[in-house]
This record gives structure tokens, C-alpha cells and sequence, in this order.
């Protein structure tokens, strides 16, 4: 396979998981273009390479520094701006955690802490049903909330090492 197509393929593919992640597609496309160049791009740069309007790229390269992915560059005697990504793969992941847990575990756990709070009917047993329900889903979702926080703040070889112990 020549680095043409295999960086083609690369784009594709992580656009693809990167709908998994809770972002779009293009803005995923763009995280890869970025993570694969060597140099900073400018927009001009993304929208030549991946075919895609100037609107997109400056809305989606604004998302992905929101969620700390990209960082704009400067450089000397630039007039245009100049964007790369974290390369270190480990950070990449750990900061997907983050804004995946802050953007939709978070809210999730606090919405089910004020439901099991419920006035009436937990007597009878559809009320007993109810609070029993969202209090198991609250219990998994503070501790996967924990072994998240336990991985965000963890170095990667220490992470690693005790995930390959769990295995063996």
C-alpha cells in the first residue's frame, strides 16, 4: 500500500470512529489529517486535503481545541493560523475520557441522584421498582465514573501494567 492510500484510509477510518466517541465525522477527519502531518496545517491546508468547505473547518477546528485535541500554533512571520494535534496517543485517549465523562456521564450520574429522590410511591411497588432501578444504574455509573477518574489520572505504563495483571 503506498502512504497515500494508507493515509487516505487512515482519515477515513478515524472519522469513522470517531462518530463513537460523541463527534462528528468531519471533525474526526480532520483530528486524523492532523495527527498524521508532521507540521501545523492552516485551514487552507484541511480544506485541500480533505476536500471540505472553510465553514467546516473553522467550526470543527474550534470544537476539537474545545475538547483539548488541537492547539492553534503560531508561527514567526505567519499571517495565517496554524493548527496541530497531540500526537501522544495515551493523552488523546485520556482527554476523550474527560470530555466524554464531563459531557455525558456527569450530567447522567446528577440526573439520577435528584430521580431517586422521589416524593411519593416509594411504598408501593412500582415506586420501589423505580428507585430500585435508577439506584443500581447510579451505583454502575459512580463506579465506572471512579475507575475513569482512576485512568485519567493514572501514568500509561502504571495504567497498562495493572490492565495486562487483570489478564493473566
Amino acid at each position: 500500500m503506498k502512504l497515500t492510500e494508507a493515509k487516505a484510509q487512515f482519515i477515513s477510518s478515524w472519522g469513522a470512529f470517531g462518530t463513537h466517541w460523541g463527534i462528528n465525522r468531519t471533525m474526526a477527519q480532520i483530528h486524523a489529517l492532523l495527527l498524521i502531518s508532521p507540521d501545523p496545517l492552516t485551514q487552507d491546508d484541511i480544506m485541500e486535503e480533505l476536500n471540505i468547505s472553510r465553514g467546516n473547518v473553522n467550526m470543527n477546528t474550534r470544537d476539537l481545541i474545545d475538547w483539548g485535541l488541537v492547539d492553534r500554533v503560531l508561527i514567526p512571520g505567519e499571517r495565517k493560523e496554524f493548527f496541530t494535534a497531540e500526537k501522544d496517543i495515551w493523552k488523546v485517549a485520556t482527554q476523550i475520557i474527560k470530555e466524554r465523562k464531563k459531557r455525558e456521564l456527569d450530567p447522567m450520574l446528577k440526573l439520577l441522584a435528584q430521580l431517586e429522590n422521589i416524593e411519593e410511591g416509594k411504598k408501593d411497588k412500582e415506586g420501589r421498582q423505580f428507585v430500585d432501578t435508577v439506584t443500581g444504574i447510579r451505583k454502575f455509573g459512580n463506579q465506572a465514573d471512579k475507575m475513569l477518574e482512576v485512568m485519567i489520572k493514572a501514568d500509561e505504563s502504571w495504567f497498562l501494567g495493572n490492565l495486562l495483571k487483570l489478564f493473566k
